[in-house]
């Protein structure tokens, strides 16, 4: 059983994490100060330093576990054997698009604050390592529905446009006022349709290149 001491502990952790979930979501992680966080978590900001060093230190317990749990979610559809690869891309598709719009508050902690390229081998830190294991899924994914000739640097260009008009879409959403799955209901067409004409576009443009 857990002592008093640690219960107390876990408590003010938590606190803390709340308080900067709902500081970075309102006005941005730039926008808000160690100081702020921990004043909205009822302690000062050295007992907040004794659990994080930073704010960075912060973002990353945010988005550690739910990133995680997306990947998982990505490297099971990857490995499901009944798909094709087409599926496999419009499945992860859906969950990332899902997983997003799903937590519009943190995306952009998520994705866009202290993030390096996606295309980064060997990223510095963890939660970009994390954002890159995510990208190279996609990228996987998408690998697998283009020839077999097709070269890593040209996989590597149609991935990222892909990523980018996934972002696209997120983006469009990111303050609309409907429901999760009020927006999934309305749009999962265009969400397929999406993944379509971009595999056709790619394949068409692969087939022009091979002509010249």
């Amino acid at each position: 059983m857990a002592s008093r001491q640690e219960v107390r502990s876990e408590e003010t952790k938590r606190a803390i994490l709340a308080a900067a979930t709902q500081l970075f979501a309102e006005r941005g992680f730039e926008a808000v100060s160690i100081r702020e966080i921990a004043k909205a978590a009822g302690c000062s900001h050295t007992t907040l330093y004794i659990y994080f060093k930073d704010k960075e230190a912060l973002l990353h317990q945010l988005s550690k576990g739910p990133l995680q749990t997306l990947a998982q979610a990505m490297e099971a559809a990857l490995a499901d054997e009944k798909r094709s690869s087409e599926e496999k891309l419009r499945e992860i598709s859906h969950q990332f698009i899902r997983f997003c719009l799903g937590n519009r508050n943190m995306y952009t902690l998520f994705f866009m604050i202290k993030a390096s390229r996606i295309d980064e081998e060997e990223p510095e830190q963890e939660l970009q390592a994390l954002r890159t294991h995510l990208f190279g899924l996609l990228r996987k994914a998408v690998l697998l529905c283009l020839p077999p000739e097709v070269g890593e640097e040209e996989a590597l260009a149609y991935a990222r446009i892909y990523f980018y008009t996934l972002h696209g879409i997120v983006g469009t959403y990111t303050h609309s006022e409907e429901s999760l799955e009020e927006l999934l209901g309305r749009l999962a067409p265009t969400f397929d349709l999406a993944v379509d004409v971009i595999l056709a576009g790619s394949k068409q443009t692969m087939t022009r290149s091979g002509e010249k």
